[in-house]
């Protein structure tokens, strides 16, 4: 047996394997506390989800278009039964169905050039894709052209970036 092959016998043992490296690392999730990366999100019930449509519905009885899908996207349900999500994305659909096309990009300038107004329409752009996945095949034509012509108006006024945003956020609606 040659120098060479003591030596690598030797030294080939399974110890390295039992190092963890992520403990040494001071950036590693081992070294703090994971959950202060995502922030707690407030737990929303089904009966304040229905509350909240009441309010937007009155607010559509009182043509205040804005005002309604606005209402509706200030109060996002990341948090909440499924039942309380799919009543929140029912309201925000009957929204988008009762403004007009032509009201749309004005509509959506204005919630952009307000304060947090990039992050109303991320979270419009949110319950879009909800609603194009729950689209049930009996409401495929008239919901998905909506849906799809809301779309295309957030991107014009949004931009690109606000579908890369929705896609990588970890909130789900």
């Amino acid at each position: 047996m040659s120098i060479i092959q003591q030596h690598t016998a030797a030294s080939l043992s399974d110890a390295w394997r039992t190092i963890n490296i992520d403990a040494l690392e001071e950036d590693s999730p081992l070294n703090f506390d994971t959950s202060t990366l995502r922030p707690p999100q407030p737990e929303i019930s089904e009966a304040e989800v229905r509350g909240l449509a009441g309010q937007v519905r009155q607010l559509l009885r009182g043509g205040d278009t804005e005002g309604a899908l606005r209402g509706c996207l200030e109060f996002p349900v990341y948090n909440g039964v499924d039942a309380a999500k799919d009543a929140h994305l029912q309201t925000i659909t009957e929204v988008l169905h009762s403004i007009k096309a032509s009201d749309m990009t004005p509509l959506l300038q204005n919630i952009y050039g307000s304060a947090g107004g990039s992050e109303l329409l991320d979270v419009l752009m949110k319950y879009i894709y909800k609603g194009m996945g729950a689209a049930g095949p009996a409401s495929v034509g008239a919901a998905m052209s909506v849906l799809l012509s809301w779309h295309e108006k957030v991107v014009d006024v949004a931009g690109l970036g606000c579908i890369g945003r929705v896609m990588t956020d970890w909130r789900r609606v």
